[in-house]
């Protein structure tokens, strides 16, 4: 590992967060999925920018982030990146509410992006990430309002399912 950077004390303020309140069981399974996944990117992201490239960490995670490719195309999970698009000409204010990092990379008219894993907000800076960014991206995604609607009951799960059957219809 470096010297502690700003990306190693970024990732230590992740690692701090817990999800002992809530009942994940009880997470709609494809936003639970996506939640999942942005954190995934956010420590890869991080890992790489605070640890050697070829450390274990990085390797297992490379390992995670090859399996779910083939994982976000299962089931009601492909509809995802359409409903993010949907919601921003459908319903704004629900659109205003996602997580900054998810309506980055699923918006069709933002050029963020995973790329090879990490998470690159312009393809045609070279810079690294700035480290407040992936700092507001764990914010946003511990936020107790977002984190109330990833469960199954919520309105953006309920608008979830109304897109995917709209799209199956």
């Amino acid at each position: 590992m470096l010297e502690m950077n700003e990306y190693v004390r970024v990732m230590q303020k992740m690692y701090s967060k817990s999800l002992i309140l809530e009942s994940p069981a009880e997470f709609h399974p494809v936003l639970h999925f996506y939640f999942t996944d942005a954190l995934a990117h956010i420590d890869y992201t991080l890992s790489t920018l605070a640890y050697n490239y070829m450390s274990p960490r990085n390797i297992m995670s490379m390992e995670y982030m090859r399996w779910r490719l083939d994982e976000e195309k299962v089931g009601d999970r492909a509809h995802f990146p359409g409903f993010v698009n949907w919601l921003k000409e459908e319903q704004p204010e629900k659109y205003e509410e996602l997580p900054m990092l998810w309506s980055g990379v699923y918006d069709d008219d933002d050029p963020a992006q995973y790329r090879s894993f990490r998470i690159v907000l312009n393809p045609d800076d070279k810079k690294a990430i700035p480290a407040d960014y992936l700092s507001t991206f764990i914010d946003e995604f511990f936020d107790a309002k977002f984190i109330k609607q990833l469960y199954k009951t919520s309105s953006l799960a309920r608008l979830f399912d109304e897109y995917v059957r709209s799209r199956s219809a």
